[in-house]
């Protein structure tokens, strides 16, 4: 039989979608499952948006061009300028969801067996994009019991080699929710600079910024303009993530110049999507102070609820919409499989997305699992209760 590439065999599993089989034959049994897994929000996507795609005129549903429609680009552009960053049109690449930006960003800077740094836990597909590139990943390593607080920006330093390309992080993260301060960001700059590295950042969850924090962009620090790439999505800003939308945006002409090739070879992103997207634009602020005043009680529901449990750990995040949770097992994965295998309360269980996978190195976060506050406030209730009861009778 043909042989599968060994990049395919090293390609890792998704730990956020991988239990989906389980999950499938669980519901086929009757059960009903809270989905604490995913970042998918039960958010109602604004009906600007919507309402877009009902009453379009199109007569063709034509290709846009490679780097999205130039109306669409302008007013990103004008949405980059409401939060104080100062891009243009030809500066923006709209891309497939983020994960494409990512991806048009990893070939356009990454050779094989070039170094990323990255802080971990990370995004889990940091992983698989870094596979596809033919990369390494390289980690900066916190800890959950310093509320994954980075260690000194100096410790980026010491892992930097002759192979090292950029440090990527993400801002505020997932799946931490941990808020990189300007400071943080500065000393970041100085630090690729010095070292002629990229900064990547992936910011798609700007508007969800708590506790009175604001979210300062890498696109913000001055002289950072031939270092800096953003990644950015309407996934989560706009409870879009069914329109695969979002961009690639730096001030390095070669860059955008090279992201391009990629975009023309995939040839366009969704040309229906993109007029859905250029009209959540237009959403007004109100809808952002709702649904961040919504995050926050749904946080502190989590949060409050999961620290009454015996044996657990958790850190309170100050953006996004998930957390890291350790708990008193030894393997989640095994312990997550058995959730939606074999237990339930009153034919109710969750599902949850074991945490090993948000790290590069071996044998760590093997505890540990990811849960995302996208469930109302009923739901997060329920949930907490079915993990407790849950801890209470697992067996390894």
């Amino acid at each position: 039989m043909p042989s599968i590439s060994k990049k395919g065999h090293q390609m890792p599993e998704s730990p956020i979608r991988k239990l989906a089989p389980y999950a499938e034959k669980a519901v086929k049994q009757g059960k009903k499952i809270y989905h604490l897994n995913i970042g998918q929000p039960d958010i109602k996507t604004p009906d600007i948006a919507l309402k877009a795609i009902s009453n379009h005129s199109l007569k063709i549903l034509e290709y846009s061009s490679s780097n999205g429609s130039e109306q669409y680009r302008k007013k990103i552009a004008n949405y980059y300028s409401k939060h104080k960053i100062d891009v243009n049109q030809d500066e923006i690449i709209v891309t497939t969801g983020g994960s494409e930006a990512l991806l048009f960003a990893f070939g356009s800077i990454l050779d094989t067996d070039d170094e990323v740094i990255i802080p971990e836990p990370f995004y889990a597909n940091f992983n698989s994009f870094s596979t596809a590139s033919g990369a390494k990943i390289v980690p900066v390593i916190s800890k959950i019991e310093d509320n994954f607080a980075l260690p000194p920006i100096e410790e980026f330093e010491k892992l930097i080699t002759s192979k090292t390309k950029a440090i990527l992080i993400c801002n505020p993260g997932n799946p931490t929710g941990y808020l990189y301060s300007k400071e943080e960001i500065n000393k970041l700059a100085k630090i690729v600079i010095k070292h002629d590295l990229f900064l990547i950042a992936d910011e798609v969850y700007r508007e969800f910024i708590y506790d009175e924090n604001e979210h300062y962009s890498i696109l913000r620090e001055p002289n950072l303009e031939n270092h800096a790439i953003v990644i950015d999505s309407v996934s989560k800003r706009y409870s879009m993530c069914g329109a695969r939308i979002g961009c690639i945006v730096s001030k390095n002409k070669e860059v955008i110049k090279t992201a391009l090739k990629f975009a023309q070879a995939r040839l366009s992103p969704p040309t229906l999507a993109q007029i859905a997207c250029e009209a959540a634009l237009d959403t007004p602020q109100s809808y952002f102070d709702e649904v961040k005043n919504e995050y926050v009680k749904r946080r502190n529901i989590l949060i409050d609820g999961l620290q009454k449990i015996d044996g657990i750990k958790v850190a309170k995040p100050k953006g996004a919409f998930y957390c890291i949770v350790e708990l008193p097992i030894n393997n989640a994965d095994n312990f997550a499989q058995w959730l939606l295998e074999s237990f339930d309360v009153d034919g109710e269980t969750i599902m949850v997305a074991p945490a090993a996978g948000f790290y590069s190195t071996p044998n760590v976060g093997l505890n540990q699992i990811r849960l995302a506050y996208v469930l109302n406030e009923k739901s997060l209730k329920k949930s907490i209760s079915i993990l407790e009861k849950a801890l209470k009778i697992y067996k390894e």
